[in-house]
């Protein structure tokens, strides 16, 4: 049989062999004899309120995975075995017939420590006692399971003899009348057998908030500018005009100069600063729509009826 780490499948989470995730290891049980991992609990149903007996023969463990041989639907129809009382050699056989395996009887005498969730070791098995507490005289030769409480500790070694089998049998009936009423735990129904179902609706608000601000800046920009504009020069040009008359019989003959001032127009530039347009910022409501999506859970009641499958009325379980 393969060795497995109790610490490590106690925060296991166990997977089908299909791949599918079953649920989280909720308990250990080992071989007082061997010391061997024998069965696991698992948690299945809705929100994991049912535990089910897995044999952990052909099991894998890859640190906090534990890979079942079997797949998820086999696991949680599992026969309904209250784990917090002793296994008795029919409930075992049965077990053992539902997952197809051979049962010879003896892991009938055979003891098993039960680990709960937590970090827990199991004890030495004893020679004539037993690691830890709890063992009916009326079932010597069952597959008995004491709890190991899941804080740390480690179950005590062997006992003598004389235990105080008297206690034991007391405490395993006040256990087992107790029982009677853990069997319907996982039901949240009232007397009448019906169970209330819930289911989350999806409620959506608006809340106004701050997107970002705005502003405006005002900044400058040169352009470059072309003007035609009309321009005047005066130009000398040679005018002959004839003399008549006097003006022609007097003069002397002789050199003089004559200057004419010339006169032209050129662009002069100049530049003035006016107001052209006012600016400013005005807001306004635009609408638009969106579509919001969101996960809801919903509650689903299912029934299995147990009596297809021959179990007695102390297994009989509604999975809700």
């Amino acid at each position: 049989m393969a060795t497995y780490d109790v610490n490590a499948l106690l925060s296991a989470t166990a997977y089908g062999s299909d791949g599918d995730k079953i649920g989280k290891v909720e308990q250990v049980f080992l071989d007082d004899n061997t010391e061997e991992v024998t069965f696991v609990t698992v948690n299945t149903g809705l929100f994991g309120t049912k535990e089910s007996f897995v044999p952990v023969d052909g099991a894998q463990q890859d640190g906090d995975r534990l890979v079942l041989p079997y797949t998820k639907d086999v696991v949680k129809d599992a026969p309904g075995v209250d784990a917090d009382q002793h296994l008795s050699p029919a409930e075992e056989e049965e077990l053992y017939r539902y997952y197809k395996m051979n049962y010879d009887g003896t892991a009938a005498r055979t003891d098993r420590d039960r680990t709960a969730a937590g970090t827990a070791a199991a004890g030495t098995a004893g020679t004539a006692g037993y690691a830890g507490t709890e063992r009916d005289d009326r079932y010597a030769t069952d597959t008995d399971r004491n709890a190991v409480p899941a804080t740390g500790t480690t179950a005590g070694t062997a006992g003598t003899a004389g235990y105080a089998e008297t206690e034991r049998t007391e405490e395993l009936d006040r256990d087992r009348t107790a029982g009677t009423a853990d069997l319907d735990r996982d039901r949240t129904g009232v007397d009448d057998g019906s169970v209330v179902r819930h289911e989350e609706q999806l409620h959506v608000g608006k809340e106004r908030r701050e997107t970002g601000r705005a502003r405006l800046r005002k900044y400058v920009v040169t352009d470059h500018e072309t003007v035609d504009v009309p321009v005047e020069r005066e130009e000398v040009r040679v005018e002959r005009t004839p003399l008549s008359g006097t003006e022609a019989t007097a003069g002397t003959i002789g050199e003089e100069d004559v200057e004419v001032t010339l006169h032209e127009e050129r662009p002069v530039v100049a530049k003035e600063t006016v107001g052209v347009e006012k600016v400013g910022l005005e807001k306004e409501t635009v609408r638009d729509t969106e579509r919001v999506e969101a996960d809801v859970r919903k509650e689903q009641v299912d029934v299995e009826n147990d009596a297809d499958r021959g179990l007695t009325d102390r297994d009989r379980r509604d999975r809700i």
